[in-house]
């Protein structure tokens, strides 16, 4: 049976590089999860230098690879897990690659120290990225222009992603998924991974500071969960403050400690997120689709899903809808309460 999934996505893997960084994006892509079409997976592949079909990683493992870094220069996606050592130059040919790579059309996406390869590649030259905090001193000193943040977990630039530490990468892998394959593969990928779907923010484009899934010690998650039960209502950083029995500078102080933003950003990336669902998983008309996220008209959906996803929600539905799923007949919207 033809694939009708993402294409190929490879993982370049280099000697010396860290066990689990290569192990994340192997663990997601290396197989579809329960419930997802395996013709509309990606076709994965597991890269090693030219010339081998072994890399020895960091003693004692050592990584088997079927393809090297000339089918790696083919991919539709590139994964660069980490490189070897932040204090030594990437590996030249691993660079070369991945340059070709992009030359030719390829997504790169690196996960933690990756991006010391991507920029040696001079794919970051002029965008904005980000990689693992402990490790920022090092890349700025290596590549002074770079433009770092190093308050995310990851960045969707387009072609290029970057992410930050070890679980951010996982994070980024989730939101590949969701980006390529919709809503209902990225959460069978984390249900099957038991990690949270929602610690990506939906996709990185849509909120530069990925949620995390459950703030703790705050007072906030019983505000957000309520938030989230009454999206399709008109609320306003007043309303959650006075849920949360805080005042609004209080608020705002908590969001922007605990969740990287403020009450606004969120609340307009969760209806985005619940937008995104409802267009995959019902046949709900757009302007219904406006009104249950809480953003009040088809116009205004418009404007927001052009501005943040880069598609309109009619295009969105035809490109993200799942191949088999049993179309959802959604509820009438709760009363605030």
């Amino acid at each position: 049976m033809e694939s009708t999934g993402p294409g190929t996505l490879a993982v370049a893997v280099a000697p010396g590089m860290p066990i689990f960084e290569v192990a994340i994006p192997y663990q997601v892509f290396y197989e579809p999860p329960l419930g997802v079409d395996p013709a509309a997976w990606y076709d994965f592949r597991l890269c090693g230098p030219r010339g081998t079909q072994h890399a020895t990683l960091r003693d004692p493992f050592v990584a088997l690879t079927d393809h090297d870094y000339d089918d790696l220069i083919r991919a539709d996606t590139v994964i660069v897990p980490s490189t070897p050592n932040v204090r030594e130059d990437p590996p030249a040919d691993l660079v070369e690659a991945v340059r070709v790579a992009y030359d030719r059309g390829a997504r790169i996406a690196s996960l933690c120290t990756g991006a010391f390869v991507l920029a040696a590649a001079g794919l970051l030259d002029g965008r904005r990225m980000t990689t693992h905090w402990r490790h920022i001193a090092a890349l700025r000193e290596r590549h002074p222009h770079l433009d770092i943040d190093p308050g995310v977990l990851y960045i969707d630039d387009g072609r290029i992603l970057t992410s930050a530490g070890t679980m951010a990468g996982m994070d980024l892998c989730i939101h590949l998924i969701r980006k390529d394959l919709g809503s209902q593969a990225a959460n069978a990928a984390a249900r099957y991974l038991v990690v949270s779907p929602h610690r990506a923010g939906g996709q990185a484009q849509y909120l530069r500071s990925p949620v995390p899934a459950q703030p703790t010690d705050s007072g906030l998650a019983t505000t957000l969960e309520w938030a989230l039960t009454n999206l399709e209502h008109p609320l306003t950083v007043a309303d959650l403050a006075g849920h949360a029995n805080l005042s609004e500078r209080t608020l705002a102080r908590r969001f922007h400690s605990e969740l990287g933003g403020t009450p606004l950003q969120w609340l307009l990336t969760q209806r985005l997120i619940r937008a995104r669902e409802l267009l995959e998983l019902t046949d709900l008309p757009v302007d219904v689709v406006a009104a249950r996220c809480g953003l009040g008209t088809a116009a205004n959906l418009r404007t927001h899903f052009n501005r943040e996803v880069g598609l309109p929600p009619s295009e969105y539905r035809r490109s993200h809808r799942p191949t088999r799923h049993e179309i959802i007949t959604e509820p009438a919207p709760a009363q605030l309460n």
